[in-house]
């Protein structure tokens, strides 16, 4: 089964908010068995919203429409809706109250305009929006499912959970997905094609093979698509066991996981600490780990050094080193890093610094330059990288590296 997911607002189009509605539809539709054909972005013009519509209902069999159900006029989408389906409206008793309670909860006078909120199009069934004022409608039409919500993201997810999914269940039949994520690091995409070709080309017809690139990692994503979910689990097991088992340097963790948290998991099961030297990163690798909950079981912090003068007093880096070799060198990421284990008192850390750009770059020591150290139990690892994109891209790139360098260090010394 098909679904479309339609978000209408201008203010998508010019990039004032971020269209966070579809990806978690997207997702809870997927986890629930559900395909999605397309996603669509429309302006609010009444002909681009029936445009969408005609087109989604010819590829899809579910369409959801969030956005445009506010009270003022640049709201069209009720009006447009009940063009589509050449119908009239009715006030809906029920979406009365909950719009009278929602004012009442704040104690504002409910005018007009507000109680026009529970008028809604004559063939709809209505969804009580117990967050909001605006209801969530369900239309049934030639086999189809129109479901328009609003795109008040917490009032949106609340009708999907309580009302939306329950309902598709009941229509449709539904088949099973099973979706199972591999994160691999260190090996480019195409490298990684490659040698897992075999595996690939065994695959089955209903189950697929998808490479997601970023930065450093690929996730490889199987899909099976059938209707016994357990038997799709079995299957699709046997398969991630062979990819496992053909690249294991590479593989991370078999699970959808961002490699941060995933190093997190594997230095918190080892009760090893972090710290951590940056330079040219500015705390961004900071804050990739901090942003996960637990990540102070592991992490105990560190210091962002950019000035040379920094790098001596908190990490101890030497005049002479800084003054022979520069702050972007092997030998000033070693004494970082060896810095932060000794100052810190953690198990490992990290030691970053480079040229970010767009400036500072030298014949000998272009933009992009970067040193990274990992300390250890044992001993420091280097690695130097010459990153070929702007500031933020070498930044996000120099952090993501220093991360699989330090999983390198810690299965060396703990294999």
């Amino acid at each position: 089964m098909l679904a479309e997911i339609i978000t209408i607002g201008d203010e998508i189009l010019i990039g004032q908010i971020v269209d966070t509605n579809s990806a978690w539809i997207a997702t809870k539709l997927n986890e629930n068995g559900v395909r999605i054909k397309q996603i669509t972005s429309v302006s609010d013009e009444k002909e681009h919203i029936l445009e969408a519509l005609h087109a989604a209902s010819k590829r899809a069999d579910l369409i959801i429409i969030t956005g445009g159900l506010g009270p003022t006029n640049d709201d069209i989408t009720k009006k447009t809706l009940a063009g589509y389906f050449n119908v009239g409206f009715k006030r809906d008793e029920g979406a009365l109250e909950d719009v009278k309670r929602v004012f009442a909860a704040h104690n504002r006078p409910l005018i007009a305009i507000n109680e026009q909120q529970a008028d809604v199009p004559d063939n709809c069934t209505v969804l009580r929006n117990k967050n909001g004022t605006a209801p969530g409608m369900w239309f049934e039409d030639q086999s189809k499912i129109y479901v328009s919500l609003p795109g008040v993201p917490f009032e949106m997810m609340y009708l999907i959970e309580e009302e939306v999914l329950p309902r598709v269940k009941a229509f449709f039949q539904l088949s099973a997905i099973v979706h199972h994520t591999i994160l691999t690091a260190g090996l480019g995409e195409s490298f990684l094609a490659e040698t897992i070709a075999s595996i690939e080309n065994k695959l089955p017809a209903h189950i697929k093979l998808a490479y997601l690139p970023k930065l450093g990692q690929v996730r490889l994503r199987l899909s099976a698509y059938g209707e016994n979910k357990d038997l799709l689990k079995v299957e699709v097991q046997q398969f991630v066991d062979e990819i496992v088992a053909l690249i294991p340097e590479y593989v991370v963790i078999s699970e959808d996981k961002p490699l941060e948290k995933a190093v997190l998991d594997v230095l918190k099961e080892k009760n090893l600490k972090l710290s951590i030297a940056e330079s040219c990163t500015g705390g961004y690798l900071s804050h990739l780990f901090t942003q996960h909950s637990g990540s102070s079981a592991v992490f105990l912090g560190g210091a962002v050094t950019y000035s040379n003068e920094l790098k001596e007093k908190m990490l101890g880096v030497k005049t002479e080193t800084l003054v022979k070799y520069g702050a972007v060198s092997e030998e000033t990421v070693i004494e970082m890093a060896q810095g932060a284990l000794r100052n810190y008192a953690s198990n490992y850390a990290i030691a970053i610094s480079g040229i970010a750009g767009p400036d500072g770059g030298t014949q000998d020591k272009p933009v992009g330059t970067v040193w990274v150290a990992v300390s250890g139990k044992s001993k420091t690892i280097t690695q130097k990288y010459k990153f070929p994109g702007r500031r933020i891209q070498n930044i996000e790139r120099a952090a993501i590296n220093s991360i699989i360098l330090l999983l390198k260090l810690v299965r060396e010394e703990y294999a």
